[in-house]
């Protein structure tokens, strides 16, 4: 059973949109599915429409059905693990791997990896081709994600998403200077309405969800760390601290502000580069280079780190610094 507790911000709120807001891996589509199925219970009694508008403090109570048979192949795929006990592991993943098996993607994916390396231990609240997924990064973003291994970590982990807790904080290259040396990009994340396959800002908050909209709340926080040029291009190397976790977030609040990612094929230029510095890219130059919580067992504050990878470095040390 996943318990959420309806915030200010989800008042009058659908139900089912209420509860993708609330958690980064039950997306809205299964939520209603949930809700339909009459999994779900607001303040103790069952709700079978989507379409139930929220009340502030409202407690929502998830059934979640028994996990299915997973039909994702394990497979002897080298990872890179940071941390590991019982309950959680910390995985360095390099970019252009998938995080779980979808859209043509069924083996290679860290779930195909984990699952070899960990048996039947990792948590199945998130069904059959996400185990042990609490959160995730786009593929081609290197960097920490953490893995649980149990359902009770899960939710511990989970929740700790949903209050925003977690330090997550990401190294990304954005394209031409920055001048303010710090700000924070509070701007809703919905699905572009001209192209599934990207997000957008969009100017309706969370309170005020229409019924097609898919807007949530998001907010970045952004510190420069570096100004270069080459040529005449000029970067800026940023740190973004994540406070809410949408999807491609960091990719889209840069895009919006005209500073996208270099590498970036659906947020950058139309003509984007093929290699910089002599090094080839395959994707944005986005590292998610630090991860902390609270452990779920012990409830100790860990924070973990990962350098940048070889081709992030090689690029930085061909550019010049100003």
């Amino acid at each position: 059973m996943i318990s959420l507790t309806a915030g200010e911000n989800e008042s009058g709120a659908r139900l089912d949109a209420c509860i993708g807001s609330a958690s980064e891996e039950l997306s809205r589509s299964y939520a209603a599915k949930l809700i339909e199925d009459g999994a779900v219970y607001v303040n103790g009694e069952p709700v079978t429409s989507k379409k139930h508008k929220v009340s502030a403090g409202d407690v929502i109570e998830i059934d979640m059905p028994e996990p299915e048979v997973l039909d994702v192949t394990p497979e002897d795929i080298p990872l890179d693990i940071v941390y590991e006990d019982d309950d959680v592991i910390v995985v360095n993943k390099p970019a252009g791997m998938v995080v779980h098996p979808g859209n043509g993607n069924y083996s290679g994916t860290l779930v195909n990896a984990i699952m070899y390396h960990c048996g039947d231990s990792l948590s199945t609240i998130n069904g059959v081709v996400r185990p042990g997924i609490v959160h995730r990064i786009d593929k081609d973003t290197s960097g920490l994600i953490m893995i649980a291994k149990n359902d009770k970590a899960h939710e511990s982990l989970a929740a700790q998403l949903q209050v925003h807790s977690v330090t997550r904080e990401y190294t990304a290259l954005v394209y031409d200077n920055i001048k303010e040396d710090e700000l924070t990009i509070d701007k809703p994340i919905g699905r572009d309405v001209k192209n599934r396959l990207r997000r957008a800002v969009l100017n309706v908050p969370d309170a005020s969800l229409s019924e097609d909209s898919t807007a949530r709340n998001a907010v970045t926080h952004v510190k420069v760390q570096g100004r270069y040029s080459l040529g005449g291009s000029k970067y800026t190397l940023i740190t973004a601290r994540l406070e809410t976790g949408r999807t491609h977030q960091i990719r889209v609040h840069m895009a919006y502000i005209k500073h996208p990612l270099v590498g970036d094929p659906l947020y950058g230029p139309a003509k984007a580069l093929s290699k910089l510095c002599g090094v080839p890219l395959t994707g944005q130059l986005l590292h998610a280079g630090t991860l902390g919580f609270n452990h779920p067992s012990t409830g100790e504050y860990m924070e973990f780190h990962a350098d940048l990878p070889e081709n992030f470095t090689s690029i930085l040390q061909g550019l010049t610094r100003k």
